[in-house]
């Protein structure tokens, strides 16, 4: 194929190198064995865990989050993770508690995120409590950790339907309490794109203390808030694989690392071609199957159809690929079928031993439309293939011009 990279120009309307818009650096935290684990259908192993959080480490996220507080079992997975020797820093997740924060301890932790309810609905209904006690038990519980040297995120849970004014005084008591991170949760998903930028923004200029991303996907927006976060001034995306989560989830390590990488040309140094290898590991563990659609890592994300997507794909990928299914390990195909053209009727008898002329490609092309079958199958493209595909049609093109 003559280019199999990326067309520089695809973003030439969206972003400047120039404006400098993101943070110089960008770190990915990894939640897939904790929030992926609280998506239906979703259990892993300790020894699943363990192996979960080594190939993590090795693709090159900044940190892994569990919670030990969950059940014996992942307190025993914390402990082991912690004592892997890991390159990532494992996160402890826990409430806002002085008797979860000795959990944290037990297992050895140095780093730990406690999260605590501020939108009102959660305090009168889930935790019935005041503002007021959320802040003392907040500031108290910071306090407790920093007392045993303990690094740690506080997550502000359902930040994005509180009152701003009582959602700033939270972020600077606990930024004077001693936090070394702040996470503004996008809990149900809710935020605009917009909202969520001028939310990191506000906070961003009330407290020093770096803020992390964390949006759900209810509203299918979790990646446009992260990334607009990002934009905003945040230094740390949430992320699972495949999006695991709470009912919808959140937004995918693929996408992010992969919008970061193409879009914003962010190198984050990591391993961009395991991403299909991650989905297919989780898909293996669970009950839940990748979505065909998936981007980037679903089966569908480089399958073509139409005769002249096919016709263009195999002159240039960049034609209808912004991203080259090798950089995340993933496979081009095409779809023969009654969508086929004449290049694609030519291979097929090639494939079957024929010597393809144009009069019966077209014939072959027009036979296969009168079928009306729908699909008939599917070819994976090795390189080998795709040169052959690009001989045929080199051959048949010749053939009408004299």
């Amino acid at each position: 194929m003559e280019n199999d990279t990326p067309n520089p120009n695809a973003h030439a309307y969206e972003y400047n190198e120039s404006e400098n818009i993101l943070p110089p650096s960008v770190m990915i935290l990894d939640t897939t064995l904790r929030e992926g684990e609280q998506a239906p259908g979703v259990s892993f192993t300790l020894r699943q865990r363990l192996q979960i959080a080594w190939i993590l480490d090795y693709f090159g996220v900044n940190f892994i989050e569990i919670s030990p507080i969950v059940s014996e079992n992942h307190e025993e997975s914390c402990k082991a993770m912690l004592k892997a020797g890991l390159s990532a820093e494992i996160v402890a997740h826990l409430r806002a508690l002085p008797k979860d924060i000795d959990v944290a301890l037990r297992c050895n932790a140095s780093w730990i995120a406690m999260y605590h309810s501020v939108s009102d609905i959660h305090l009168k209904y889930k935790l019935r409590i005041s503002r007021e006690d959320a802040i003392t038990r907040a500031v108290d519980a910071v306090e407790y950790a920093k007392s045993h040297g303990l690094k740690m995120r506080f997550t502000l849970e359902d930040a994005t339907r509180a009152d701003p004014k009582f959602l700033e005084e939270m972020c600077i008591a606990v930024t004077n309490a001693g936090a070394d991170r702040i996470s503004l949760p996008d809990t149900l998903g809710i935020m605009s794109p917009r909202g969520m930028h001028n939310l990191v923004k506000i906070i961003h200029g009330k407290v020093d203390t770096p803020i992390d991303m964390h949006c759900h996907n209810d509203m299918g927006l979790a990646l446009a808030n992260s990334l607009a976060g990002l934009e905003a001034g945040s230094t740390m995306v949430h992320t699972s694989i495949d999006g695991l989560g709470e009912r919808t989830g959140l937004v995918p390590l693929a996408e992010v690392a992969m919008a970061l990488k193409m879009i914003y040309r962010m190198d984050l140094n990591v391993r961009m071609e395991m991403l299909k290898e991650l989905s297919e590991l989780i898909t293996n563990y669970t009950s839940t199957k990748t979505p065909a659609s998936k981007p980037l890592v679903g089966e569908n994300a480089y399958k073509h159809k139409a005769g002249t997507h096919i016709a263009a794909i195999i002159r240039n990928p960049a034609a209808y690929e912004f991203v080259p299914p090798k950089i995340v390990g993933n496979q081009r195909s095409v779809i023969i079928g009654e969508l086929a053209g004449r290049t694609e009727a030519a291979f097929l008898m090639n494939l079957l031993g024929l010597t393809p002329n144009s009069e019966d490609a077209l014939k072959l092309t027009k036979g296969l439309k009168n079928l009306r079958t729908g699909d008939l199958f599917e070819l994976k493209l090795s390189e080998e293939m795709e040169e052959k595909m690009i001989d045929v049609e080199n051959n048949i093109n010749r053939q009408r011009l004299k």
